[in-house]
């Protein structure tokens, strides 16, 4: 299978499209925020013109009152690929959500059930104590985990505290226990969209202009009529919290997108900086040629095809 990996905004669904037509492949979204149904516009997923040109698998398909875990995506995608396999097309998984390509790859390592009532004490308490705070209870339950993730990081650092309040074992000592396993038996070929720093920032700001035309704003309003629990992850979608605050009168629109363009920039260094120290990378690319199919990167995808055909 090929993975396209990079941060947001970089090109990866042109590029995917074009190897998609060209080698008869079927797009396998993976992407956090993609799976959501209700924010098309505002997680710039594939238009209806885009899906009729190639198969798509896993956009859309889950309502915002759910939360897509890891392991949740790990096993639609690997069902979603088994079926590509078995339609003889090429399984093309294209996003930037680093856990969800590292799982596709490595597996995740099995932890326990955590009752519904632990798991929402855990998004209470965080929501009481702020990111900084809740981030030191949680090293105070598992060190190890708190001292590598951000306190930013909000869904792991829940996932964390859940796991070592209800079993009474950190998540760092399961995941030692328990070693991951691969999920699939697959050779990978793993594509960067690799912008510059600048192209990628006006980038960002471009697509973020055509979201509000394209009526990200009307989104993020029927989105905030459904009264969800502000911790649901389609709630922490960039954009949905900067939107928001214009629509209930707030801030002004224009501070608003200002502010959301920043956020989707720090999202982006995020992803960036995963892939530069996580991601064993075969061919990086640059946006410009994420528009058409550069004979170069045809030419080596092709020879890795004909190579695991041989």
């Amino acid at each position: 299978m090929i993975v396209i990996a990079g941060p947001t905004a970089a090109g990866k669904s042109r590029l995917a499209m074009a190897l998609a037509e060209a080698f008869g492949g079927t797009i396998v979204n993976a992407d956090s925020m993609q799976v959501y149904r209700e924010l098309r516009v505002l997680t710039a997923r594939p238009s209806p013109a885009d899906e009729a040109r190639a198969p798509h698998r896993l956009y859309g398909v889950l309502p915002g009152t759910e939360r897509c875990s890891a392991g949740r995506w790990l096993g639609l995608a690997v069902a979603a690929i088994r079926e590509t396999w078995q339609a003889g097309r090429l399984p093309l998984v294209v996003g930037g959500t680093g856990l969800y390509l590292k799982a596709l790859r490595e597996g995740l390592s099995p932890i326990p059930w955590v009752p519904a009532a632990v798991r929402a004490e855990a998004q209470r308490l965080r929501e009481a104590l702020g990111p900084e705070r809740f981030r030191a209870a949680v090293a105070a339950l598992d060190p190890e985990t708190a001292h590598r993730l951000p306190a930013g990081d909000t869904q792991r650092l829940v996932r964390a505290w859940e796991v070592a309040t209800a079993t009474g074992i950190p998540l760092s000592r399961w995941q030692r226990q328990s070693p991951p396993r691969a999920p699939i038996a697959a050779r990978f070929l793993t594509v960067a969209a690799t912008p510059s720093r600048a192209v990628l920032t006006a980038a960002i700001d471009v697509r973020f202009d055509r979201m509000i035309q394209a009526g990200a704003l009307d989104e993020v309003a029927r989105l905030l009529s459904l009264d969800l629990d502000p911790t649901l992850p389609v709630m922490r979608a960039a954009g949905v919290r900067e939107l928001a605050g214009y629509l209930r009168g707030r801030t002004s629109l224009a501070d608003a997108c200002t502010a959301a363009k920043r956020q989707t920039r720090l999202i982006a260094k995020r992803q960036m900086t995963w892939l530069r120290h996580q991601m064993e990378v075969d061919l990086s690319v640059s946006a410009q040629h994420s528009e058409t199919l550069d004979p170069k990167i045809y030419t080596f995808i092709r020879q890795f095809l004909l190579t695991e055909a041989g």
